[in-house]
């Protein structure tokens, strides 16, 4: 199968990048290095795998871009993880969050269609439960309000993806992901950032009373599901056709302040924390219900959080080897 991965230099494309190489796939990457974070870290992500593969440097905004690159090559499956990403600096800037996670889902959404692309996988993300008062968060939920600018691209990444599949039978999944750890995570997620600043003896921001709670999902577990979904045929969908939705977490929450405790115990060094107010746009619980992806994916996530977070910590430290 030859697969074009979008955001394949990424945190969590990386991964996919090398496990979609493993499983004798064809593999491609999509990604424009954009200054969100040092686009050095994103090329040292794929050093190992870019001497076997095509890397193309394309803004998803530029639609025309997008199309040129479909009618020269023919991909069977995108796996569309390219986006903007993060629930401030959407507030900042929301028109820049529209034209990329938006605007740009839809170019590729075109470019498949005109391509005749088999399967679509769209990562979205566990914001889009915004106000849910029902936990854990189901597929099922009626979903009514969003909390952020990129929360709302986000879903709305998932109405273009249920539109095209419903219009021309396209096989289509979109796959929330909870929180999601571990090597190579991007540096400006709270794991990565409270881990930098405390090994370097820096203080903290803690928003809110450190009750706020996430599902922290391990990156191998993530990785599982989604090549689960590169195979799915079919279930009880809620749209009745060939688009579905999955949640793919632990169904486990960590209290924010235990976060910090759990980094400190791993590093061997205690945090000094700048108490702010809560913020704008932030989920006080995220928290997966993934009886469907177990189901219907055979997802089954092993990565217990006391496990995860020291495994992170040693790839972080390692990492700082030499620097």
């Amino acid at each position: 199968m030859k697969v074009l991965v979008t955001g394949g230099a990424g945190f969590i494309g990386s991964h996919l990048v090398e496990k979609a190489l493993t499983d004798g796939h064809q593999v491609a990457i999509l990604d424009d290095f954009n200054d969100f974070y040092d686009p050095q870290i994103k090329r040292a992500n794929i050093s190992a795998a870019v001497k076997d593969i095509a890397v193309h440097d394309v803004d998803l905004r530029n639609g025309e871009k997008v199309a040129d690159l479909f009618r020269n090559e023919k991909f069977d499956t995108i796996l569309h993880l390219a986006a903007r990403a993060g629930v401030r600096p959407s507030i900042q800037q929301p028109q820049l969050y529209y034209d990329t996670n938006v605007s740009g889902t839809l170019h590729l959404l075109e470019a498949a269609r005109t391509s005749s692309v088999e399967r679509f996988i769209f990562a979205s993300s566990s914001s889009v439960y915004g106000a849910a008062k029902k936990v854990p968060f189901s597929e099922e939920e009626h979903l009514t309000q969003t909390l952020s600018p990129y929360a709302a691209t986000k879903i709305g990444g998932e109405f273009l993806c249920s539109t095209y599949s419903h219009l021309y039978k396209m096989r289509i999944v979109a796959l929330r992901y909870f929180t999601v750890y571990g090597a190579r995570q991007r540096p400006d997620l709270a794991i990565h950032q409270f881990t930098r600043r405390i090994h370097a003896g820096e203080s903290i921001d803690q928003f809110g009373d450190g009750t706020t709670r996430r599902d922290y999902t391990y990156i191998d577990d993530i990785i599982q599901g989604t090549m689960a979904a590169l195979k799915y045929d079919g279930g009880p969908s809620r749209t009745g056709g060939l688009f579905d939705v999955f949640n793919l977490g632990e169904s486990d929450t960590i209290q924010l302040k235990d976060l910090i405790v759990a980094i400190e115990k791993a590093l061997g060094k205690k945090a000094r924390i700048n108490r702010l107010p809560e913020q704008a746009g932030d989920m006080p619980l995220t928290c997966a219900d993934i009886s469907k992806a177990r189901n219907l994916l055979g997802y089954d996530p092993k990565t217990k959080f006391e496990d995860g977070l020291p495994k992170f910590v040693d790839w972080f430290l390692k990492s700082r080897v030499g620097k």
